[in-house]
């Protein structure tokens, strides 16, 4: 008698976006969302227009470092996405996921989030290749480096995805000089140095 084979799962669909664009991919049968929100901010309305899916919030703020007012992302946040994404992969022969990951304006929580979790679903990618997976799907990416310092400690990747997101750093530098500032102006200047840290990285003849 034949063995009957049975097919890999099929790699999920990943979507990137800010809380004005939620509402256009409701129509793209989303089955898990994550919302990454500031405190305080109500619940998206975009939503509505979805079928069933799985959803998760988690609320703080787009920083590094400590200031008045601000809620920083933490670790257990961190573990709490990775968590979240361990739920995703779809049963052998099933039907494929699609995940959406959303902040404010899909620059900078969203994007660190969804690269973490495309690590963790693809464990031989280097860091290289999963940033350059979210640069494609969202160009304007910016990850939070503090997200992706605590992702680089639990999934083991050795300060290694730091590094590939100071290399990200210095190519947007490159393509948008004016980012510095913003940062500067923002209390993110040590993205700034990672950057200029990733540029040496980069540079013909390094290493």
């Amino acid at each position: 008698m034949p063995v009957e084979q049975s097919s890999a799962p099929s790699p999920p669909t990943l979507t990137i976006c800010g809380l004005a664009e939620i509402a256009g991919h409701g129509g793209r049968a989303v089955t898990h969302a994550l919302s990454l929100l500031d405190p305080g901010t109500p619940e998206p309305d975009g939503f509505a227009a979805y079928g069933p899916h799985h959803r998760v919030t988690l609320s703080f703020h787009d920083a590094i470092t400590p200031a008045e007012g601000t809620t920083l992302p933490t670790r257990d946040d961190v573990a709490a996405i990775l968590a979240f994404g361990r739920d995703i992969a779809a049963p052998a022969g099933g039907d494929a996921q699609h995940l959406l990951v959303h902040c404010h304006m899909g620059i900078s929580r969203s994007t660190a989030a969804m690269a973490m979790l495309l690590a963790q679903a693809e464990p031989a990618l280097d860091e290289d290749a999963v940033l350059a997976r979210i640069a494609t799907e969202r160009p304007q990416a910016w990850p939070n480096s503090r997200m992706i310092g605590f992702a680089d400690e639990l999934l083991g990747r050795q300060g290694r995805f730091t590094a590939a997101l100071g290399r990200l750093y210095a190519r947007r530098l490159a393509e948008a000089p004016e980012i510095a500032a913003f940062m500067h102006a923002n209390g993110r200047s040590q993205e700034i140095s990672l950057a200029e840290a990733g540029a040496r990285d980069a540079a013909p003849g390094a290493g």
